[in-house]
């Protein structure tokens, strides 16, 4: 008898199970949590050589993952050399790129840090939470609001 716990599989894609027809559907919520799941271990299979696993998998690849997501996008990020920055409503078309929406991009980031430990991955060492993540959403955010004309004050903190 082996007394050792096996190591969590974090590489494990859940199908859904076809033994038990009486499970209930998954909410909207949990599908895309798995389907961001698989998605983003389909990434690292297909984009390392070798492939990646998760274990080894750390803030910069999901930078990287981030970044490969931009050319699927649909939000108009306008440039600093474009006439049309910081007009929300521009009056005709440019070049400027098609990016991720920040606010697409920060709910799957959560969705993904909550499959992460669903998935047994500790918390402590959680790609999705580093801290590079964290600082690349908030430039994300900063850019495209500038490319739009609008600005995010940062909150201030109620005294007591």
């Amino acid at each position: 008898m082996n007394s050792m716990a096996s190591a969590p599989d974090l590489n494990r894609v859940d199908a859904p199970s076809l033994s038990s027809p009486a499970a209930p559907p998954l909410s909207r919520y949990e599908s895309q949590k798995r389907r961001d799941w698989n998605t983003f271990l389909q990434y690292l299979r297909r984009n390392h050589k070798p492939p990646l696993t998760l274990p080894r998998c750390g803030g910069d690849h999901v930078l990287e993952f981030l970044k490969y997501l931009d050319q699927f996008g649909k939000t108009k990020v306008h440039g600093n050399g474009c006439p049309y920055l910081g007009h929300p409503n521009p009056p005709a078309v440019c070049r400027c790129p098609l990016k991720q929406a920040w606010g697409s991009l920060d709910a799957l980031i959560g969705r993904l840090r909550a499959a992460y430990e669903e998935h047994g991955g500790p918390p402590e060492s959680n790609p999705f939470a580093a801290k590079a993540v964290t600082v690349y959403l908030r430039e994300v955010r900063q850019t495209q609001a500038k490319a739009r004309g609008i600005t995010y004050d940062k909150k201030k903190r109620k005294l007591n």
